[in-house]
């Protein structure tokens, strides 16, 4: 639907502070790794952030994206120009080496691997940082600015340099293509099966089958959830390029795959707002732990582009109640009104607060999707196919078919007003039925007008149908009842969430103890910021209009009575998207009076005793803790154990790993080092190693570690002092964990650094 326009309201004023960012960004800046990737001299110096690490040039490919699609719905020429500019440089660049590699790093990593001989860990191939995640955002651009704007010379770089993959991976068996593809590596099924689309050639239809990844997508075609401890953001692209082949090949397997994992995440493993992951993984089924590295935005951005695949195949009203909760309460919500700035994560940590991007600094993942978000505002919002035209979203809009000749417009100040009016600008005659979303959160029944007379309806897959001829002047008019309702975490009754109508509802918390700024070029840097005390509410859940009120005169915003324990207080409720630059939660501890006389809440009190004592952390096998302190390695392993929901790291043989972390240079330092009670002699398929290692900071033997598995459960926490010689002066030491012949280091579960063991 590229005949959509946005009206007025939140998402319009969103789309233009999105449409300012792409416009302020230097398309000269977003080259420069590509001119040095081979070996030229940029115009500009490059952006900072991971612009200056080996995952440059993502974000010119997410910035083609993003101004092909802003430009498609805004026809802003300053925007084309821009875009022509980018490809015409891309272009050039390309034509630099005669094998069509355009990229924002160097080949050799992808020469490397075309050899068959390389290493590769989940976010590591050939030595290189996740490089087909990386090129992978500008196959997509290039391919968007085609799509969208027909620009023959995007399609010409687009197909030189799938040539260049095809060419290089021919040389791979499929064994060791799929073990390639244990490295994150975006969604290059989805491109490859793009371009097949686009060019019907066989060559690149071969490549997308190829790209699934077999240990991910074969146990989801047989509903199978192996997802727990798997990088989130990895995955969902697998899925979207599964879905994408099922609609060329007409493979049930692959439908399986996107309808199974598709339920299991939004169901299973969803937070409030509808994002997902924590620490950029899933956890177990079912466990909705809160946290600060919470909802990495770019996961949410890749479940919109699934659940549109789902729709298309089946129009259940359930896929667009999703899209709404996400849309509104996290996609919405991540755009700072102000800066136009990003979020990375989304804290749902009660009493933190949003962190977003620096203009010039950052370029993190988040960045690049959220660059993408605004401009993909009108999707979805209206769906056709055939004779049936579905209202999925009540966002004020015009679209326009011109097959049939007709232009419609939707006037809503939805969710500020609960009214929605469909108007017919131009049509004759027109058959059309109109389905009309009716949302899980309706709090009552929708009644429809049509040219002022109410009429009846069939319902059907959750809609409301109306089919007639259409002609200028007539309109559709409803109402949708809204209410307070709650939400109840997956995994503790109490833990509870306050929803009006699909608009979560934040305690605005103010700005006490608030940071000099929350747009930071490190999203990690508050981690540990101090909290505040968030009250606990002692009320009813069942009759919530008894003690939560409207504030009269401001739409969607709300105040609790003296239900703020302790000390009495009132709390006021706003919508998340609107709550910016303050403190906030989205759950509540909520509860009767008689509970709440004896709740102790056991997950804040180990929380406050660690973040008091914590000077920095790092959760090994986790991608962004481990680059953010400079994760070096060799002979070295990570993986996820289910029974204590955590990753660890390891090292056989002679290897180590080592972090750079952060140290109060007057302070005695300790290293707490977390282990699995149980670890003792490791046996590998055809190897023994003794797990015993020693631990060095900045090259100097502190302790020798030996693991005899004489911890019955779970896992334990282990102190190292660190002579003050060791930091005095110093920001930051390197901690490291080496094992030599026939032993092992770890595996380490936990790194923190400490400025006391007390408990």
């Amino acid at each position: 639907m590229k005949k959509v326009t946005l009206l007025n309201g939140i998402f319009k004023e969103s789309q233009e502070k999105g449409k300012e960012y792409l416009l302020y960004l230097d398309v000269d800046r977003l080259m420069a790794p590509c001119y040095e990737a081979a070996s030229q001299t940029p115009k500009k110096p490059r952006y900072g952030g991971w612009e200056s690490t080996p995952i440059s040039g993502h974000s010119v490919g997410h910035w083609l994206s993003a101004a092909a699609t802003m430009y498609s719905v805004t026809r802003d020429e300053e925007l084309n120009h821009k875009i022509e500019y980018a490809v015409n440089e891309l272009a050039y660049v390309q034509s630099l080496d005669e094998s069509g590699y355009v990229s924002g790093f160097p080949r050799t990593y992808f020469d490397k691997v075309f050899t068959g001989d390389f290493e590769v860990e989940n976010f590591s191939l050939a030595g290189g940082w996740v490089p087909w995640y990386s090129i992978h955002k500008i196959y997509a651009g290039l391919i968007d600015v085609y799509t969208l704007t027909g620009n023959q010379k995007s399609l010409d770089v687009v197909t030189k340099l799938a040539d260049w993959a095809k060419k290089g991976t021919d040389n791979l068996s499929d064994q060791q293509f799929q073990r390639m593809l244990i490295c994150e590596h975006g969604g290059m099924n989805e491109a490859m099966a793009d371009l097949y689309t686009i060019t019907k050639n066989e060559d690149y239809l071969k490549l997308a089958v190829r790209f699934c990844h077999h240990a991910i997508l074969e146990p989801l075609s047989k509903d199978v959830d192996e997802l727990e401890g798997k990088h989130a953001n990895t995955q969902i692209p697998k899925v979207i390029g599964a879905a994408s082949l099922y609609e060329i090949t007409g493979n049930e397997e692959y439908k399986n795959m996107a309808e199974f994992f598709w339920n299991e995440v939004t169901k299973n493993r969803s937070y409030i707002i509808g994002g997902n992951s924590i620490g950029e993984h899933f956890g177990p089924i079912n466990k909705e732990t809160l946290g600060i590295t919470t909802a990495e935005t770019c996961n949410t951005y890749n479940m919109l582009k699934l659940t549109e695949h789902l729709f298309v195949w089946n129009h259940m009203s359930e896929y667009m109640d999703y899209y709404e909760r996400a849309l509104y309460n996290h996609i919405l919500a991540s755009q700072d009104p102000e800066s136009g700035m990003k979020t990375y994560f989304v804290s749902t940590q009660p009493g933190h607060f949003k962190i977003y991007c620096s203009h010039d600094n950052s370029f993190w993942c988040c960045t690049g999707t959220g660059m993408e978000n605004p401009a993909r505002y009108t999707r979805n919002i209206f769906y056709k196919d055939h004779e049936d035209l579905y209202v999925n979203l009540f966002i004020s809009s015009e679209l326009v078919i011109e097959e049939m000749k007709i232009k419609l417009k939707q006037e809503t100040d939805f969710p500020r007003s609960n009214h929605v009016r469909v108007s017919f600008e131009e049509a004759k005659d027109a058959f059309l039925n109109v389905h009309i979303r009716v949302p899980y959160w309706v709090n009552g029944d929708i009644a429809l007008s049509v040219n002022g007379v109410k009429v009846e309806a069939t319902a059907k897959n959750g809609y409301l149908v109306i089919g007639e001829n259409w002609s200028a002047g007539d309109t559709i008019e409803f109402s949708l009842p809204m209410g307070l309702h709650t939400y109840t975490a997956k995994d503790n009754p109490t833990k509870v969430g306050i929803m009006y109508g699909p608009v979560v509802l934040a305690g605005a918390l103010g700005r006490e103890n608030f940071p000099e700024t929350d747009i930071l070029e490190d999203h990690l840097k508050l981690n540990n910021y101090p909290l505040i005390d968030v009250p606990s509410l002692v009320a009813d859940k069942d009759n919530l209009t008894d003690w939560i009120k409207p504030v009269e005169g401001e739409p969607l915003v709300f105040e609790t009575t003296e239900v703020g324990q302790p000390g009495n207080r009132k709390v006021t409720l706003i919508p998340f998207y609107d709550l910016h630059h303050q403190r906030y939660t989205l759950y509540w501890n909520l509860m009767d009076e008689e509970t709440y006389k004896t709740f102790v809440d056991k997950e804040k009190q180990e929380l406050e005793r660690l973040r008091a004592i914590t000077v920095d952390v790092v959760q090994p096998g986790e991608q962004q803790p481990e680059i953010e302190h400079g994760v070096q390695s060799s002979n070295s392993n990570t993986g996820y154990f289910n029974e204590v929901e955590k990753s660890w790291r390891d090292s056989r043989g002679e290897g180590f790993f080592s972090y750079q972390m952060q140290v109060e240079p007057e302070k005695q330092m300790y290293l707490q080092v977390t282990y699995f009670g149980r670890d003792k002699t490791l046996f590998t398929e055809n190897k023994i190693f003794e797990r015993e290692f020693d631990i060095l900071i900045d090259g100097q033997l502190i302790a020798t570690e030996k693991l005899e598995g004489n911890h019955v459960e779970g896992l334990v926490d282990m102190y190292y002092e660190i002579p003050l010689s060791l930091t005095k002066e110093k920001q930051k030491v390197e901690v490291k964990f080496q094992s030599g012949a026939g032993k092992a280091a770890g595996g380490v579960y936990g790194v923190r650094m400490v400025n006391s063991t007390s408990s």
